[in-house]
C-alpha cells in the first residue's frame, strides 16, 4: 500500500517478546493483495486476505507437531482444525475442517461477526510421520496464483 509513494504498512501491533518476529501488521501486504485496492474488496475479500496472513504467520511459529485450530469467541463452536477458508461476496466468510474427534465441521460467519482465536492444536497421532499441513501457506499460494490469472482491474 502506497501513499504519496512511500511504502506504508497495512497496521500496527506492539509485542512484549522483542524475539516475536514481525506479524502481518508489520509487514508490508504481499504483492498479489496490494494490487486490488482496499476500497475495491468486499469486506468478505479483505477480511479472507487478512486471515490468510495471520494464518499464515501463526504457522511459521508452529513446531512440527502441532497445526493450526481455531477457537471462535463468542459462542459455543469449539475449536476447529483449519482446512480450508472461503469467502462469499459481500460479507460472508466459511472456516472448513473438523473437530478434534474427527468430526467435520463448516462455520459460516458474518463479517461484522468476525472473532477468532488462533491456536497451535496437536497433530493426530496417525498423521505423526507426515508432513505437516500448512493451510496458511496453500491458502496464499493458491490467492497468489487466482490473482495472476485475473487481469488487473485498476
Amino acid at each position: 500500500m502506497s501513499v504519496t509513494g512511500i511504502e506504508r504498512l497495512p497496521g500496527h501491533a506492539v509485542h512484549c517478546d522483542h524475539d516475536a518476529g514481525p506479524t502481518p501488521e508489520q509487514k508490508p501486504l504481499p504483492p498479489a493483495m496490494a494490487r486490488k485496492p482496499v476500497d475495491q474488496k468486499s469486506p468478505a475479500q479483505w477480511a479472507y486476505e487478512r486471515l490468510i496472513l495471520y494464518i499464515q504467520n501463526f504457522e511459521e511459529k508452529l513446531d512440527k507437531d502441532h497445526e493450526v485450530a481455531m477457537g471462535f469467541v463468542g459462542g459455543d463452536a469449539g475449536v476447529l482444525r483449519v482446512e480450508g477458508l472461503g469467502y462469499f461476496d459481500p460479507d460472508i466468510v466459511t472456516f472448513y475442517g473438523s473437530e478434534m474427534n474427527g468430526t467435520k465441521t463448516q462455520l459460516v460467519q458474518h463479517v461484522s461477526q468476525l472473532n477468532v482465536m488462533l491456536k497451535a492444536m496437536p497433530r493426530p497421532t496417525e498423521e505423526k510421520d507426515e508432513e505437516p499441513y500448512r493451510i496458511g501457506f496453500r491458502l496464499a499460494r493458491e490467492f497468489e496464483q487466482d490473482q495472476e490469472a485475473t487481469p488487473d482491474t485498476k
